[in-house]
């Protein structure tokens, strides 16, 4: 029986490789690097719900019931990057990497092809819109149609789900002042809370929504029988509306303590511009 929700609906080895890859460098790194045991927890938590929510049985589920796909996107773009990133792999991986990697890596980065892409990836205003803008798309009817139709739509909503969550929650955790963190520790507080208000009024529509806006679960077979179209789209709009709200809050939470911790230590403004530190009082 447990097997068979191993099993995964449709198989990839590509995903399969890119988790091998990941959770063996995590691994290995652990081994250089001193890796407090809460933060192994959460990173292995993070990356088991996010493997069984891409390749076991589950994926099955979420093809044929709404509110379980809603659960399997609070995973992939909420709850699964959020923990992994709470755990700070960043250096473990880097560790984890041959010498040569890293050495080519350290390389590339200070090139401008590496300094752009970090600037892209790291974008305050382009990742939190990304964020919202992965969820809400998939939420149309149009697209949720096609993309439970044609695989490959299907994956790379899946994938872009993941992957902006990450980037997400790069700026969100961000422990360090500003600069060098790419957002102030005040804007790491408003961010989830901006993003979170367009989640929760499109959960709110469709939790009161009295038609059924996504057809195409009935046209692949709902698979619990005696659910209703509406029940099923009920419960998914609860659960975007309540819980991926809470998992936001939790956010807000890690860079309120962020906040505190700085200010503790007089580091909220960490670099003043030098300009006004050296110019001289203007008299008249």
């Amino acid at each position: 029986m447990v097997l068979d929700w191993l099993t995964p609906w449709e198989f990839s080895p590509t995903l399969v490789g890119l988790f091998v890859l990941a959770g063996g460098l995590f691994w290995r790194g652990s081994r250089v690097h001193a890796v407090a045991p809460a933060r192994q927890w959460l990173f292995w938590i993070g990356f088991v719900l996010l493997y069984a929510s891409l390749h076991t049985r589950i994926d099955y589920y979420a093809e044929r019931m709404f509110f379980i796909h809603r659960l399997q996107h609070l995973v992939l773009h909420h709850l699964g990057p959020l923990l992994v990133m709470l755990a700070f792999p960043g250096q473990v991986l880097r560790a984890g990497l041959p010498l040569r990697a890293r050495i080519w890596l350290r390389d590339w980065q200070r090139t401008l092809l590496g300094r752009r892409t970090q600037a892209v990836l790291t974008n305050k205003y382009l990742i939190p819109f990304l964020f919202v803008f992965f969820v809400l798309i998939w939420l149309l009817p149009v697209p949720q149609f096609y993309s439970m139709i044609d695989w490959r739509l299907y994956r790379f909503m899946n994938w872009s789900v993941v992957i902006s969550g990450f980037l997400y929650w790069n700026l969100i955790l961000d422990r360090r002042p500003h600069p060098p963190a790419v957002l102030t520790p005040f804007g790491r507080v408003l961010c989830p809370i901006i993003t979170m208000v367009p989640q929760i009024a499109v959960g709110a529509y469709i939790t009161f929504a009295s038609v059924d806006l996504y057809p195409i679960f009935d046209l692949c077979g709902r698979a619990i029988p005696g659910m209703t179209a509406i029940q099923d789209q009920g419960i998914g709009g609860i659960i975007m509306w309540v819980f991926a709200g809470l998992v936001e809050v939790i956010g807000v939470l890690y860079a309120l303590g962020t906040v505190l911790r700085l200010s503790a230590k007089n580091r909220l403004h960490l670099l003043r511009p030098a300009h006004r530190a050296q110019s001289p009082a203007v008299t008249v």
